[in-house]
C-alpha cells in the first residue's frame, strides 16, 4: 500500500450530517429573526468552520457570529448531532484499512467533543488511532492547522505515506499546505467544480472507488 497514514474528514466523508447541521443552522438563524424554510439552502454550512460561514453567507458581525454559534450548539448538542448517518460502505473500508496496518485519523473542523460523540454513537471509535477537531473556543479552527496537528500527533516522518480524504475544498487546501496528497470525494457536499479548483491528487465518485484507490 502506498499510504500508511490516512486522515479522514468527518462530515460529508465518513457520515452524512445534512439534516442535523442544517436544522441547527436554521434554528440559529431563526434566533436572529431570519427564516430559512429550505434546509437544502443551508447545506453550504456543511464542512467549513461555522464562523466563516455565518460571516460569508449572512455578513454577521462578531457578536452575531458568537451568538449564532451558541444557538447552533444549543440545538446540535441535544438533537442535531444524532440526525446523522454513516455512509454505506465506510465501516467496511475502515475495517480493511485497519487490517492492513494503516494508522487512521479523523481531521475535522467539527469541535473534537462533538466528533467523539458522533463516532461513539455509531460505534466507530475502534477504527481510529487519533481524532483531531477544533476547540469549542474557536481555536484550531483552520483545516490546515488541524491536519498539521494530526501529522504531529501521529509522529509522521514520511509525508509521502500520508493522505487526506474529504468532500470540500478546505480538506484539499489543508492537505496541500501540509505537503501531503489528497482525495476529493464526490458523494459528500462539495461539487466537482469546487474540488477540481482545489486540485486534489485524486477525485473519486463513490466509496467503492475510494476503497479501490486506497487498498
Amino acid at each position: 500500500m502506498k499510504y500508511k497514514y490516512i486522515l479522514f474528514d468527518l462530515d460529508g466523508t465518513l457520515t452524512d450530517p445534512g439534516v442535523g447541521i442544517t436544522k441547527a443552522v436554521q434554528y440559529a438563524l431563526k434566533k436572529n429573526n431570519i427564516i430559512e424554510e429550505s434546509l437544502s439552502t443551508l447545506e453550504i454550512f456543511i464542512g467549513p468552520p461555522l464562523k466563516d460561514s455565518f460571516m460569508e453567507f449572512y455578513s454577521f458581525d462578531e457578536k452575531m457570529i458568537s451568538d449564532s454559534i451558541k444557538y447552533f450548539r444549543e440545538y446540535f448538542r441535544k438533537n442535531g448531532i444524532f440526525e446523522n448517518e454513516v455512509y454505506s460502505g465506510i465501516l467496511d473500508l475502515l475495517g480493511e484499512l485497519k487490517n492492513r496496518g494503516c494508522k487512521i485519523a479523523v481531521a475535522t473542523s467539527k469541535p473534537t467533543v462533538f466528533a467523539n460523540t458522533v463516532l461513539k454513537h455509531f460505534g466507530m471509535m475502534e477504527y481510529f488511532d487519533l481524532i483531531v477537531g477544533s476547540n469549542l473556543d474557536g481555536t484550531l479552527g483552520n483545516k490546515a492547522e488541524i491536519i498539521n496537528r494530526a501529522i504531529e500527533n501521529l509522529k509522521i516522518k514520511n509525508l509521502k505515506e500520508t493522505i487526506m480524504i474529504g468532500d470540500r475544498k478546505y480538506d484539499i487546501i489543508g492537505a496541500e499546505k501540509n505537503n501531503i496528497d489528497s482525495i476529493g470525494v464526490l458523494y459528500g457536499y462539495g461539487s466537482l467544480e469546487e474540488l477540481e479548483a482545489a486540485n486534489p491528487t485524486y477525485i473519486v465518485d463513490s466509496i467503492s472507488q475510494l476503497n479501490e484507490l486506497l487498498t
